[in-house]
């Protein structure tokens, strides 16, 4: 198994899990990427730099890099591949590690990432137009 590159991984756990899309495991491989460079950035004050993200962590990296990278779409885009909960990203992540790609500590768990954030409340809220009342004219204004 060594000799298969990632494609050939994600093409071989979607033939057992066919929930996600393929896009979707490149959108979490990508996303652990960059949440792995923002967490260095603020553990700058440590001796030592962990390159161990929670499942916490990985959830919020990838609510952040979504709204980066499709703005108000994120969550249709998530949705298009599957993805509908925090808790998937969980299993996308853990489909990887069983297939070695990712690896993952003790004490991580797949239910490290049930519940981290409503998927309306991360990408729709923020695009809500703010409701503004909006004066009237009275009648005698519009003469």
């Amino acid at each position: 198994m060594a000799d298969l590159d990632v494609n050939e991984i994600i093409a071989l756990i979607r033939k057992e899990d066919s929930r996600f899309d393929r896009s979707a495991y490149a959108f979490v491989r990508d996303g652990l990427e960059q949440a792995v460079k923002e967490l260095s950035k603020l553990e700058v004050e440590r001796t030592k730099v962990s390159k161990h993200v929670t499942g916490r962590e990985l959830s919020l990296g990838l609510r952040d890099y979504a709204l980066a990278q499709y703005g108000p779409l994120a969550k249709t885009v998530l949705n298009s591949w599957g993805v509908l909960e925090t808790i998937h990203f969980g299993d996308i992540v853990y489909n990887l590690i069983e297939y070695n790609v990712f690896s993952k500590t003790d004490s991580d768990r797949r239910e490290d990432f049930a519940d981290i954030f409503k998927f309306e409340d991360a990408f729709v809220a923020p695009y809500r137009p703010e409701r503004r009342r909006l004066p009237m004219p009275s009648f005698a204004e519009m003469e």
